[in-house]
């Protein structure tokens, strides 16, 4: 795990440059820096050192034949068959065992395209041919790792986060129309776009080349299409034969994932996932493995003595940490530093907060992430299936919508007690009247897939925040789905799970100077997870139904089963306790009518609102509050 930076084409004083980009990006890599400059060319470094910790695997790298130049960020887990293989195609001078030194030499054998098809891991990585004067950038499948680029004057920068890019003389950092649309939509910037239009993040499991003269070009070198059609000629429909493959699945890629020449541990919610992850973990061990967990001081929202309980069943050494109100306010100020773009997923706190924890024990962490979008976990499934099966045949939904808007809170939960369990299975956590306000602009939606958005959104017409929110397409064109849970599911994969839970994942951790790894999201975990029919991951109310069967060998189902929480946080209590004072600050209608961004009238209401006791207008109020902490962070305040 690393930060890399890369200039080609840029005029002399690039070393200079360099420097600046890797001091920006410091926290990634601690161990170690370099820097290689040839001709126009000029590539760096900031290292992490996981495998390989001597000087054979400092970056950027050269290949043995001297043509190839590479900087790498994460890890390639299956490189000790990668080298096997090379080495049974021919002699290899290795100087030592990294990963990155096989991944270089296969692609100096093979071509860039071939090693990155047989590479299994999580990666940016940027590469100069000194041959062809050419140069590529690529991005893992899934999109664990950042990595973004500009192309402004005809000339190629890149780094593993904006803030390098931030650094480089003359590049224009007008905001993006079209990210500040999506990000307000759904509180992250989405792949190709960047907060900046001057810049763009790569997709994942794309490939971009460029040569000087010429237009870059950006091709998918993997495609979950491609996946989804794979899995759909070959189902697999028996439970029992499903849940054997699944475990044998993981034990090897949850085996592969531990290769490391530092220690590691496992983040452990208590939930279905991390436990999985942990307790196959704990199996392939000789000795305890080091869990970790965050737990809060408000009853309602912690679930640390579940992750307590599978701890000691499992037999690891567990360390957690309660979170506290002045956790939050001693983390809130720094949030729009730590996250390089505007990112408004309010778990971002306590995911810093346990990789700040285990850093001080470890250097790498597995975790659960990626299991709700590759078997089905998020409630909103079948709570989306069932809501749009149930409002498509009410009539005059557009009336009801406004009248569930316009009711007093107190009135609305009352009037609609009628819904009983099914209205409060979905409520935000004890908040019915504020959950049924903003299920009421559900209503107006004309098919699944628009419900299935207006869950996702944080404001559903950020139009009414911004003069100017276009709407941008960005996600790949779907396969052919035959069943109403997996377009959701893909949905997920190629924005949500890469937008925001891999990136709150990576700057969280990387700010501490900790790897993480996702054994859920291996390629032939997500090429099995396809084969599986809908009914093996949603049944009914059920969830992630055959995660939980083969959980039930490794961990009994009373310590595990429950209502999914996640790291969800005591938003509305927080902003109007110990964080009002910095809320009302970056919220002054002075500095939003200057700044001349936001729509300051849209943004009193919601405070408003919050203020009254709508807990659902705190989503929306964070997503603002980190927009004007991102810009302050950066002196645009």
């Amino acid at each position: 795990m690393c930060g890399i930076a890369g200039l080609v084409g840029h005029p002399a004083g690039a070393r200079q440059t360099m420097a600046r980009m890797l001091d920006s990006i410091r926290h990634r890599g601690p161990d170690d820096e370099g820097v290689w400059e040839e001709d126009g060319a000029c590539l760096g470094q900031r290292r992490l050192a996981i495998i390989d910790t001597s000087q054979a695997g400092h970056q950027p790298m050269e290949s043995a034949c001297g043509r190839y130049v590479l900087t790498m960020n994460g890890e390639i887990y299956n490189y000790r068959l990668l080298r096997a293989e090379l080495e049974a195609g021919g002699a290899i001078a290795w100087r030592g065992h990294s990963d990155t030194e096989v991944l270089l030499e296969t692609i100096a054998r093979h071509g860039v395209a071939e090693a990155l098809a047989g590479a299994k891991g999580m990666f940016a990585l940027g590469l100069w041919d000194r041959r062809t004067r050419t140069a590529w950038l690529a991005r893992d499948r899934m999109g664990e790792k950042p990595l973004y680029y500009s192309t402004v004057g005809g000339r190629l920068a890149f780094a593993s986060e904006l803030r390098a890019l931030e650094t480089l003389p003359g590049l224009p950092l007008d905001l993006s129309s079209a990210a500040l649309g999506a990000y307000f939509r759904y509180g992250y910037v989405p792949a190709p776009l960047s907060i900046y239009s001057s810049a763009n993040k790569l997709a994942p499991g794309s490939l971009l080349t460029w040569r000087e003269g010429e237009q870059p070009r950006v091709a998918p070198y993997w495609r979950l299409a491609d996946v989804v059609r794979a899995g759909q000629a070959d189902r697999l429909h028996q439970p029992a034969e499903a849940v054997a493959a699944l475990d044998r699945l993981l034990r090897d890629v949850v085996e592969r994932q531990m290769i490391a020449d530092v220690p590691l541990g496992v983040f452990l919610s208590g939930g279905i996932d991390s436990s999985l992850v942990a307790a196959i973990m704990q199996s392939l061990r000789g000795e305890p493995i080091r869990t970790f967990t965050l737990g809060f001081d408000s009853s309602e929202f912690n679930e640390a003595e579940h992750a307590a309980a599978v701890a000691r069943h499992i037999g690891s050494r567990h360390t957690e940490h309660i979170v506290t109100a002045a956790d939050a306010q001693a983390i809130a100020p720094r949030l729009g530093q730590i996250y390089d773009e505007p990112f408004a997923d309010s778990s971002q706190i306590p995911t810093y907060l346990i990789s700040r924890m285990a850093c001080s024990e470890v250097k790498v962490c597995l975790t659960g992430d990626g299991g709700d979008e590759m078997f089905g976990g998020y409630v909103r499934y079948p709570g989306v299936r069932r809501l749009w099966n149930a409002m498509r045949l009410l009539p005059a939904r557009g009336w009801f919508a406004d009248r569930l808007e316009a009711m007093p809170l107190e009135r609305s939960e009352r009037s609609l007690a009628w819904l009983g369990p099914l209205a409060r299975r979905y409520a935000s956590r004890g908040a019915l009247g504020p959950s049924l306000r903003r299920g009421a602009g559900w209503l107006r939606a004309d098919s699944r897939e628009a419900l299935f958005e207006a869950t996702m959104s944080y404001w559903p017409s950020p139009e009414a925040l911004l003069a100017d929110a276009p709407v941008a397409t960005w996600r790949p064109e779907p396969p052919a789905f035959d069943s109403d849970i997996e377009p959701m599911l893909w949905r997920d994969t190629v924005d949500y799970l890469p937008g925001d839970i891999l990136a709150k994942v990576d700057r969280a951790a990387m700010a501490n100077s900790l790897e993480t790894r996702a054994p859920l999201l291996d390629p032939d975990v997500a090429a099995l997870a396809w084969r599986l029919v809908p009914s093996l991951k949603v049944r009914g109310h059920a969830t992630k139904w055959i995660v939980r069967q083969l959980l039930d060998r490794y961990v009994p189902s009373a310590l595990t089963e429950r209502p999914k929480v996640g790291f969800t946080v005591p938003l509305h209590e927080w902003l109007t306790g110990s964080l009002r004072g910095w809320a009302r600050e970056l919220l002054d209608p002075v500095a939003i009518v200057r700044q001349g961004v936001l729509n300051g009238e849209a943004v009193e209401a919601a405070w408003r609102g919050l203020e009254s006791g709508d807990s659902g207008e705190g989503p929306r109020v964070w997503s603002v509050l980190m927009f004007q902490a991102w810009q302050a962070a950066r002196g645009r305040y």
